[in-house]
């Protein structure tokens, strides 16, 4: 399974930004696939998963509200919207993903096996 995001940039504070994550998989609804993210001196952290037939969402809570995940499953693609974008948000943002098998469906516990390149997204006036 291969991942590549793009999307990332800079925008002022408030704005918004949409991330786009491919996936190399024919089966996507057999995969779990989230956003992480990372900030410098700071440790990774998942902010939101789709998973499995049913699309379940799940959403960190420095995220929730703010963020929504979907998925075009004929395109193959996992997006992020991320709207009302504060200077906190700035990190690196990775895409990933696990087998559904392999899944938890815990966002704090989870190391994905297939992870992206990683974009940067920088919020700043």
């Amino acid at each position: 399974l291969q991942l590549v995001e793009s999307g990332g940039g800079l925008v002022q504070p408030g704005g918004s930004l949409r991330l786009s994550c491919a996936a190399s998989t024919f089966t996507m609804e057999a995969y779990a696939i989230g956003w992480f993210r990372q900030a410098p001196g700071k440790p990774r952290e998942g902010i939101a998963y789709i998973c499995c037939t049913d699309g379940n969402k799940y959403y960190g809570s420095s995220v929730r509200g703010r963020f929504t995940i979907s998925r075009d499953i004929a395109k193959k693609t996992v997006d992020l919207q991320m709207n009302s974008l504060e200077p906190e948000d700035t990190a690196v943002y990775y895409c990933a993903a696990d087998p559904q098998g392999d899944f938890t469906f815990s966002l704090r516990a989870w190391h994905p096996q297939s992870w992206g390149q990683g974009t940067q997204v920088t919020v700043s006036s």
